[in-house]
């Protein structure tokens, strides 16, 4: 049994709540006995439909709550009372956030985590998670990447992410909002989102389509099952020590986009028909994490190899296609 599952009963904040990492730590806390308030404006970034799908299957749970509103106007009237924070709402996607587009990131990924900021600077909840990214990082000049590495983004959505931590330590370091920033490396799993890597191949495999690869195939990238994701969460929330700080959250397996396909290739028994294009602008060549000595967050890995069993496009009414909360 978990510590989290241990202390029943707490009411907790998910935003991004019908997306697909939220929709995962919400029905984990579910589960282990807590109320969930979840915030949602189910954006058009991809088919709302597989949002409203999670929604409803949060929704069968007396213990959650879903208010359908924009973060930037819904912060003011969240109640009090809210003992975890995760923040997890954000405009997704490097590809897409560059010109008129980067007006979304703005809105959603750093005005949204100011205007939650103060309202959690009012409500005093016990801990502040707030999912960055490790697009913070950009084109790091070494490898491993630290937490105490100079970020360099190279995307408009990394710069936004690296904003709305640089909020978070604002508001620790000025209010004690005791803020912490996990720092999210490629993750993947059930009902991950369509334009995601992991999704697009295995799609395509069983469509039996040529995968698209940007680039050559070779840059490598360090992918986190969504359930280490959703442990490390839960783990930030009931540490004793950490706020204002940074953590990297990584499955561990540094693998080529190439690797990947011939590993998708030996679990699918198909010959895979590859089409490559341009690089993307944004597109870090290398990810590979290290953690920070003595971190607060202990969570288990799961090997790529293992892990992508599990993974088929959801298509059924739930993300994890099980229907149940």
């Amino acid at each position: 049994m978990t510590a989290a599952k241990k202390e029943k009963n707490s009411l907790c904040l998910v935003t991004g709540a019908a997306g697909f990492i939220g929709y995962h730590l919400a029905k984990r806390l579910l589960r282990d006995g807590h109320r969930v308030i979840g915030v949602d404006c189910f954006t058009d970034y991809y088919d709302p439909a597989i949002k409203k799908n999670n929604a409803a299957i949060l929704l069968s749970n007396p213990n959650f709550t879903l208010r359908q509103e924009d973060l930037v106007e819904a912060a003011d009237s969240l109640p009090d009372g809210v003992r975890w924070v995760f923040h997890q709402a954000a405009q997704a996607g490097v590809r897409a956030s560059w010109g008129r587009e980067f007006a979304h990131y703005t809105h959603h990924n750093i005005l949204a985590t100011q205007r939650l900021l103060e309202w959690a600077r009012r409500s005093k909840p016990e801990r502040f998670v707030y999912a960055s990214s490790s697009s913070v990082y950009g084109a790091a000049e070494k490898l491993p990447m630290r937490e105490d590495d100079l970020p360099r983004p190279v995307s408009p959505y990394g710069v936004s992410k690296l904003a709305a931590e640089h909020l978070c330590q604002l508001y620790y370091h000025n209010f004690d909002v005791p803020a912490v920033s996990l720092r999210y490396f490629t993750v993947y799993g059930p009902g991950q989102r369509p334009d995601m890597a992991f999704h697009r191949f295995i799609r395509a495999i069983l469509d039996s389509r040529e995968v698209v690869v940007y680039g050559t195939g070779e840059q490598t990238r360090d992918f986190t099952f969504v359930d280490d994701i959703v442990a490390a969460n839960l783990a930030a929330a009931l540490a004793k020590q950490g706020p204002g700080r940074v953590y990297n959250i990584g499955g561990g397996t540094r693998i080529s986009i190439n690797g990947v396909l011939q590993l998708l290739g030996e679990l699918t028994g198909e010959k895979i028909g590859i089409r490559r294009e341009e690089a993307q602008a944004g597109d870090p060549a290398h990810i590979k994490w290290m953690r920070r000595t003595g971190r607060v967050v202990e969570w288990p890995y799961k090997l790529v190899a293992s892990a992508v069993r599990r993974l088929r496009p959801a298509q059924g009414a739930s993300a994890d296609g099980t229907g149940k909360v």
